[in-house]
C-alpha cells in the first residue's frame, strides 16, 4: 500500500518544487516505485521535468472531465503534470460537493501501484493545499535556513493540526527538511538550531545543502541524479531518502527485512550441502 505525503510551506522559495522533484527521484534511486503530483499552478515541478503539456493534467482530473494519466519521466518515476488551469480550480470547485476529498478519491486507485505519491503543493493555503492534506499521511516541511522562513511554522502546524481534527485524523508532521544550508553562516546553523527546538526529532537530520547543481539540474530539464550524480545535491537528497524509508517503514517490515537477511545466508549454505549429498 502506498505512502502519499505533500511537501508543504506556504512562503515561495523554500525548496519546496526541488525537494518534491529530487525525494521523488531520490527514492527511485532506492527501489521505490513513485509519482509525483504537481499541485501547484505555477507548473514548476512539471517544467523542471521537461515535460510537454499533457492532455490530462491534475486540473482536468479535479474537474472530473479527464482520468489521471501519469506520464512516465523515467523508470519507477511518474508525474501527474499541472498547467496554469489550475489557477483557477479553486473558484470553480468551491461549491462542488465534498470539494476536500476530490484527491483522496482521485489517488485511492494508485495506492497499490506505487511505494510513494508525492505532492508538490502550491504555496498557499486554500483548497488545493486542503485537498493535498486531506488524502495525506504525512506532510513534509521544507524550510530555508533563513531568519524569515522561520516566521510562517507556527502557522502551518495550526493548519495542519485543523485538518487532523476535522478531515484526516491520520495526518501527521513526518518532519523538517532544512535546505539551502551553508554551514559557514551563523545565521543558517542558529535557524537550523531554533526548528530542532521546535519540532525536536521531527527534523532530519540530513541538512540539503546550497548547492549550485541543484539550481542547474531544472534548467536541463532533468533531476539532481539524472544531471550530476556526484554533486553534495545528490548525496544530500540520497541520505534524505534513506532517512524517510526508515520513517515511514512500518517496524514489521523492517524486522521482516532483517529476518530475510539473516535467513539467506543459512539457505543458500544448506542448498550447497544438499547439492553436494545428491551429488
Amino acid at each position: 500500500m502506498g505512502m502519499i505525503i505533500s511537501l508543504l510551506n506556504h512562503k515561495g522559495g523554500v525548496g519546496k518544487t526541488t525537494s518534491a522533484i529530487n525525494i521523488g527521484a531520490g527514492l527511485v534511486e532506492l527501489g521505490k516505485r513513485v509519482m509525483l503530483i504537481d499541485l501547484d499552478p505555477q507548473a514548476n515541478l512539471t517544467l523542471s521535468l521537461g515535460i510537454p503539456r499533457q492532455k490530462s493534467t491534475i486540473y482536468e482530473a479535479l474537474r472530473g472531465v479527464e482520468e489521471i494519466q501519469p506520464y512516465n519521466v523515467k523508470e519507477g518515476l511518474d508525474v501527474v503534470t499541472s498547467s496554469l488551469d489550475l489557477s483557477g480550480a479553486e473558484m470553480e470547485l468551491i461549491n462542488e460537493a465534498g470539494r476536500e476529498y476530490l484527491l483522496r478519491e482521485l489517488f485511492e486507485p494508485f495506492l497499490e501501484d506505487y511505494d510513494y505519491i508525492i505532492i508538490d503543493c502550491p504555496p498557499s493555503l486554500g483548497l488545493l493545499t486542503l485537498n493535498a492534506l486531506t488524502c495525506s499521511s504525512q506532510v513534509l516541511i521544507p524550510l530555508q535556513t533563513e531568519f524569515l522562513a522561520l516566521q510562517g511554522l507556527t502557522k502551518i502546524k495550526q493548519v495542519i493540526d485543523k485538518v487532523r481534527f476535522r478531515l484526516n485524523k491520520k495526518l501527521e508532521i513526518g518532519g523538517v527538511i532544512a535546505t539551502m544550508y551553508d554551514q559557514r553562516k551563523v545565521l543558517n546553523r542558529d535557524v537550523v538550531q531554533t526548528i530542532r527546538k521546535f519540532f525536536g526529532p521531527k527534523v532530519f537530520n540530513t541538512l540539503i545543502r546550497d548547492n549550485v547543481a541543484l539550481a542547474e539540474a531544472p534548467a536541463q530539464r532533468k533531476d539532481i541524479f539524472g544531471y550530476n550524480k556526484s554533486s553534495n545535491g545528490a548525496k544530500d537528497y540520497l541520505a534524505l531518502c534513506k532517512e524517510i524509508i526508515e520513517r515511514t517503514t512500518p517496524q514489521e517490515e523492517v524486522i521482516e527485512t532483517i529476518e530475510k537477511t539473516i535467513q539467506e545466508p543459512t539457505t543458500i549454505k544448506e542448498a550447497s550441502i544438499n547439492t553436494n549429498i545428491s551429488e
